[in-house]
């Protein structure tokens, strides 16, 4: 993401018979917002951020518990941002959404834009 500048995601709620996809342009959050974003959490949810190697293999749950109580004891009340720990701002360029239609007959709309700054035209699409 970083290296193209661009994204895109999916949000799918099956209950509701709706999808929205998103494709834009995309930079790293990890100035001030981020810094809020992550104060604005449960300390416990502070503390397990600086605790979690993400997605990496765990030996045992025990383990994360242990680690979460010596980042506990070490980082104290309030936590700073772990250097690490950010997000990614999708300024769309086009956006779908679609609606569930009986015998596959959905309804599609898309907005798109050239550029950030551009007014968004609209058009239907074929299912």
């Amino acid at each position: 993401m970083l290296a193209s500048g661009k994204a895109a995601f999916v949000l799918h709620w099956k209950s509701l018979a709706r999808q929205i996809r998103v494709r834009g342009l995309v930079e790293k959050e990890e100035g001030p917002i981020a810094d809020a974003y992550y104060n604005s959490r449960a300390l416990d949810s502070r503390i397990g951020a600086w605790a979690s190697q993400q997605s990496r293999p765990l030996a045992s749950r025990e383990a994360l518990i242990q680690r979460v109580n010596e980042i506990r004891d070490e980082k104290g009340e309030n936590p700073a941002r772990p250097p690490f720990w950010g997000g990614f701002r999708i300024t769309p360029l086009e956006i779908e959404f679609w609606s569930d239609g009986a015998f596959r007959l959905h309804d599609r709309a898309v907005w798109r834009r050239k550029e950030v700054t551009a007014p968004w035209s609209v058009q239907r699409l074929n299912p």
